[in-house]
């Protein structure tokens, strides 16, 4: 059993929305409808959990916390259409026919796993309304907010992206030392890349941003001087653009010639990019764990 001291440490923790106006405010901007099941990632202490059970048909809340679940469940024990779950949300299992969206104050330090588990599910949300971090929000949702990344090209093609509201600090307790947006995710309708490119769009993409230099530099192993030339010119970038100076729509083109225009074994070069980078991503996720 926790004793006070633990309990009062893992509350102090997080950082928690308060007020049941804006609260209900953000859930508005929202197109939860009343038909919708909703998961909520670490709902804390309910605040979120309260408004979206007037707003929606069911919410379906996971929370890690063993205090704040069992402070939760007595909250909501005679809410007929809230249930609560113990557990590490990375480890649910997530809807995998029905349609269902995502409404959180999600943990900061976990954002990236927290993401990449909505959008590579396959039966991703229908739309996900996430409050994180705004630099994070920027990186994923690129331009217009900001340049381009690696992340905001992998999910364009299947994914829209739109910051939609902008928190002050001191709308939560205790008042976090960074910004914070609501960032709205939401499934396209038809993807942007046919579903037997998806592979080579991630390997494409991953192999340009694992290197260095400008797009000449990076690009010098898959298209010729005269390819990379031509394309310059058609797509409207410059050779010694950075990538991420390169619109999403204008990676699409590029793309579009990488399938069409480069040689088999050029390719083999780029094949597994994306996979490699995944494991060296892991094992630097596993060094930082052991250092903890």
């Amino acid at each position: 059993m926790l004793n006070k001291d633990i309990k009062k440490k893992l509350e102090n923790s997080q950082n928690f929305l308060y007020n049941d106006k804006l609260v209900g405010q953000l859930i508005e901007k929202s197109n939860i409808q009343k038909e919708d099941t909703v998961i909520e990632i670490g709902p804390g202490k309910g605040i979120i959990t309260k408004q979206l059970a007037k707003k929606c048909s069911k919410v379906c809340a996971i929370e890690y916390d063993p205090y704040l679940y069992k402070k939760l469940n007595k909250m909501f024990y005679n809410i007929e259409n809230v249930e609560i779950r113990h557990g590490d949300f990375l480890e649910f299992r997530l809807p995998e026919k029905r349609k269902y969206k995502v409404f959180s104050s999600i943990p900061y330090n976990i954002t990236a796993a927290i993401l990449s588990k909505l959008t590579s599910s396959s039966n991703p949300p229908e739309e996900a309304y996430l409050i994180i971090q705004e630099e994070a929000a920027r990186k994923y949702a690129g331009n217009p907010y900001n340049k381009e990344s690696m992340r905001s090209l992998l999910l364009k093609p299947y994914f829209d992206l739109e910051i939609i509201y902008k928190l002050k600090p001191t709308d939560f307790k205790p008042i976090p030392s960074v910004n914070s947006v609501l960032l709205h995710i939401s499934k396209r309708k038809k993807a942007l890349i046919n579903k037997n490119q998806a592979d080579l769009y991630r390997d494409f993409i991953a192999y340009i941003f694992k290197r260095s230099g400008n797009m000449r530099e990076r690009c010098k192993y898959i298209f010729s001087p005269k390819q990379l030339k031509r394309l310059s010119k058609e797509v409207g970038f410059s050779m010694t653009d950075c990538p991420a100076y390169i619109t999403f729509q204008q990676w699409l083109k590029v793309f579009q010639y990488y399938i069409i225009g480069v040689s088999d074994g050029k390719k083999r070069l780029v094949h597994g990019s994306y996979s490699r980078l995944q494991d060296e991503q892991k094992k630097i996720d596993k060094i930082h764990r052991s250092r903890k």
